[in-house]
């Protein structure tokens, strides 16, 4: 029985240093070599917007689309809740308070980050796989530079401005929904907005959304450049890399939250 429990225990141990330590020391250091070529201004720039707008112009008919749906949704659940306390005429402040603080950060990350950590873990997991990587390390280029560097730096800057544009649509749709179904006036509805929401709230949203960023792009290249055995490591690479992104992107929202409502 004891060594039936210890054999269990060293197994466990094995496979949480294989799938969790490992990991988050390669992501770690994967992090470090790209803020210092970053920090060092070796990243070209054309070749961050390349992939800004690979990744952020491409991503807003989706984010537009979510936003939209996302707005209405809240409104039509704050109205509902409100208008039994006939406060209805509050369904402004609500529905744009936790659509700036929380739903727009966390669903442009979900939905526009998990379109961009697939897209970037296939590319260059592809490359990895057809051994790319190892041909730009024989030319003496640094693939951190040339590839990693600026797909990272993108994310981190198009999910800001994708998360700016979801919390404009979502307010127009909680404004229709506010004013169609609950007839709230579009002025009082953008009146109370105003009066209620301030610049913490949206910039508290921004900040998630810059860190999001990073997470799903660091995420993404680190799995990407881990491909191995053809177009099978590919698929495998890309599904770890939306399901860890998606994980991580919760529990640091978690974290975020606590924090900012502490201070």
């Amino acid at each position: 029985m004891a060594t039936a429990a210890l054999r269990a225990a060293g197994w466990i141990g094995r496979r949480f240093e294989d799938l969790v330590l490992a990991r988050v020391g390669a992501l770690t250091l994967l992090l470090g070599r790209t803020a210092r070529t970053i920090g060092r201004r070796r990243v070209r720039v054309r070749d961050v917007a390349y992939q800004i707008q690979a990744v952020g112009v491409q991503s807003l008919a989706l984010v537009v689309t979510m936003a939209v749906f996302a707005g209405m949704v809240l409104a039509f659940q704050f109205g509902y809740g409100l208008e039994r306390f006939g406060a209805k005429l509050y369904i402004g402040q609500t529905t744009v308070t936790a659509l700036v603080r929380e739903l727009g950060p966390i669903m442009t990350a979900l939905v526009a980050g998990g379109r961009i950590g697939a897209g970037i873990a296939a590319e260059l997991g592809g490359m990895a796989v057809t051994e790319q990587l190892d041909a730009v390390r024989a030319l003496g280029a640094d693939p951190i530079r040339r590839l990693i560097a600026p797909r990272i730096l993108a994310v981190t800057i198009a999910l800001p401005l994708l998360t700016v544009v979801a919390d404009a649509v979502g307010t127009a749709g909680g404004l229709v929904v506010g004013w169609l179904q609950y007839g709230v006036p579009p002025r009082l509805f953008v009146s109370g907005v105003e009066s209620f929401v301030t610049i913490n709230d949206f910039g508290s949203g921004l900040i998630k959304s810059v860190v999001f960023g990073a997470i799903v792009g660091v995420i993404a290249s680190a799995e990407g450049v881990r491909a191995e055995g053809g177009s099978e490591g590919v698929g495998r690479v890309t599904t770890r890399a939306v399901v860890a992104s998606a994980l991580a992107v919760l529990g640091a929202d978690f974290l975020l939250t606590k924090v900012m409502l502490t201070f």
